[in-house]
């Protein structure tokens, strides 16, 4: 009998060590998605129902291994849009969800860019975006001063770079995220050692608006410092800024003529007609052209004009007699 016993011990044993290393075997396997899969993992979701969550998304389909990894290894999942590379582990999935890494697209806005022409850009990676609600949040004063902005619109504070914005994004969660990395560079810029514009300026609304104009006026990163000091010219002597893309963005004419009539608009945006700077940004200038505003080049120039070459640069000038000369020389540029 005690033979017997002990055989049927062995035997038990040897079954238990043989399902044990199969098992391991399927925990230990690949997930069988044969491509990434993006797997949304809402709130408050328990280990146990992931496994069907997994199952759905065609990632893993073995529910016992699963259930016994989980007991083995409970994960401390984190809600959110996961990209779930193909031939993963249970423990990669679970690093994975654990991570809180969330999937993202990316979007490059690029400098100078208007409000409204802003989510051309950004439909390319979420085409369901509410340009109505876009525009409605952007020129919301109530919205802005709940995002830290003491103006009446976000104009101006959407800083352009390349975002990594969450997968499942609306118009608010992407319009927060650019205001805040507006006004994180506003602190960091607030407190840098030395000499700046800032003062003289009077705040960062101001700063954004006059970069604004700086961004329009050249697409020639050297330039930006040239163009800023002259602005900073007229405004020290109440010089009108005369800049044409200030017209532009009243009547949203990015290109083309700008008409006598524009030029002789009442709107405070137009500064061909009065003087100082207008009542917010033109359009959101990138941090080249903050900088220049607050660090511009010394110069005694007062004037510039495009060269009308091909070089995409300008004749800078002190005097209105200089100005109308090179005004001469970039018409003979156009062939007129």
């Amino acid at each position: 009998m005690k033979k017997i016993f002990l055989i049927f011990c062995l035997f038990l044993v040897s079954i238990c060590v043989f399902f044990a290393f199969q098992m391991k075997n399927r925990i230990s396997a690949e997930s069988k998605n044969a491509e990434t899969v993006l797997l949304d993992v809402p709130s408050g979701t328990p280990a146990i129902a992931l496994g069907n969550i997994l199952k759905k998304a065609g990632i893993w389909d073995d529910g016992l291994a699963y259930k016994v990894w989980c007991k083995l290894n409970p994960p401390s999942i984190h809600k959110g849009w996961y990209e779930i590379p193909p031939h993963q582990t249970l423990d990669e999935i679970a690093a994975i969800l654990e991570s809180g890494k969330t999937a993202v697209r990316k979007v490059n806005i690029p400098e100078g860019r208007a409000s409204w022409e802003i989510p051309a850009y950004l439909k390319k990676a979420f085409p369901n975006l509410d340009e109505k609600r876009w525009n409605d949040l952007v020129q919301d004063p109530k919205f802005a001063r709940s995002l830290g902005v003491d103006a009446n619109s976000l104009e101006g504070y959407l800083l352009p770079d390349t975002y990594p914005f969450p997968i499942d994004a609306d118009e608010e969660t992407i319009i927060k995220q650019m205001v805040a990395a507006n006004l994180r560079l506003r602190d960091k810029l607030e407190n840098e050692p030395g000499p700046s514009k800032w003062k003289r300026l009077g705040s960062w609304h101001k700063v954004l608006t006059l970069a604004s104009v700086v961004e329009e006026e050249t697409g020639i990163p050297e330039e930006r410092p040239l163009i800023a000091g002259v602005f900073h010219n007229r405004l020290d002597i109440d010089m009108p800024l005369g800049a044409d893309p200030t017209v532009r963005f009243i009547f949203k004419n990015l290109t083309g003529p700008i008409y006598k009539s524009q030029l002789n608009s009442d709107s405070p945006y137009n500064t061909r007609k009065f003087k100082g700077l207008m009542p917010g940004p033109i359009s959101n200038p990138g941090l080249k052209a903050i900088e220049a505003t607050l660090h511009p080049a010394e110069t005694k120039a007062l004037y510039f004009v495009a060269k009308d070459d091909g070089s995409m640069t300008h004749f800078f000038s002190s005097t209105l007699a200089d100005h109308n000369k090179y005004k001469n020389v970039a018409a003979k540029n156009r062939g007129e």
